[in-house]
Order: C-alpha cells, then sequence, then structure tokens
C-alpha cells in the first residue's frame, strides 16, 4: 500500500504539520508531495492511471474505509480542512477517483491547532485508520505511537 501525501505549499514546513510524521515513520509507504494547482506529479499522475487509487475524503459518494475494497494506493490531503477543500476543488482528476472516508469512532487527541472540525482527525490518525483497515496492523501501532510522542513535543 502506498500513500500520496498531496501536501498544501503552507504546510510543509510547520511545525504542526503530521504529515511530515507519516512519511518519515513510513518510508516504504507514504510520499510528501506538494501540490500545484497547474502540475499533477508524475509519480501521481501514474498512481491514478494505473488504476486501484482511491482518494480519502469524507462526502456522500464516500464509502467508509472499513467496508470498502482494499486500495494500492491512497491519496490524502494534507493541509487545514480550508486548504484541502481548496485543493480538492481545483484538481479535478481528484473529483474522478473513487472515494473513501473514515467514520471515527472516538475524537481527534490531535491538540496543536484550534478550531477544528468535529470529528475530523489529522493525517497521521487518517493513516492509522487506513492502515488497520488494510490490516496493516503492526504499522498502525507504530505510527500511532510515534504520533503520540509527537504530540507530547
Amino acid at each position: 500500500m502506498m500513500l500520496y501525501l498531496l501536501t498544501h505549499s503552507r504546510e510543509v514546513h510547520k511545525a504542526s504539520n503530521t504529515g511530515r510524521l507519516v512519511a518519515k515513520i513510513l518510508p516504504e509507504h507514504a510520499q510528501v508531495l506538494i501540490w500545484q494547482r497547474k502540475v499533477l506529479e508524475p509519480v501521481l499522475k501514474e498512481a491514478i492511471e494505473a488504476g486501484n487509487t482511491a482518494l480519502l475524503y469524507p462526502g456522500d459518494d464516500s464509502k467508509d474505509c472499513t467496508q470498502a475494497d482494499a486500495f494500492d494506493n491512497y491519496i490524502l490531503l494534507d493541509g487545514t480542512w480550508q486548504e484541502a477543500q481548496k485543493i480538492y476543488n481545483k484538481s479535478p482528476y481528484l473529483q474522478t477517483l473513487p472515494k473513501v472516508a473514515i467514520n471515527p469512532e472516538q475524537t481527534s487527541i490531535y491538540n496543536k491547532r484550534r478550531n477544528q472540525k468535529a470529528q475530523g482527525l489529522c493525517t497521521a490518525e487518517c493513516v492509522v485508520a487506513l492502515l488497520k483497515s488494510n490490516q496493516e496492523v503492526e504499522l498502525a501501532e507504530q505510527l500511532q505511537a510515534e504520533f503520540e510522542s509527537f504530540l507530547k513535543l
């Protein structure tokens, strides 16, 4: 399973960004790609064209990740909720992908930003949930432990 973290440019150097943590802990499974409005990263284009790639994005047409078929690749929009919505709205190639969503059983423990959406998870929490839903329990536990340490900094 490969995770493409399509990251808003404002997030790249923020200490509160958990996408970088994901890429650091799971280097063989996660890649950070800086979103550009008019340029589609070649590696992302390749993954989309190959098929079996889903976008993690909540919506009426999203399937719960625990009930959806497993995909080889997942694209996660890494940024604030407003930035993620902008990326989605300005990237037609994302709108055609199958979508999966996470229906969290508990609220987020992410505490590094204010004004979070109710039932919203940060990027690291989303990846933990995706890993668990794809039976990658050991990787999920490893990332969860690192995430909890990250929150204490």
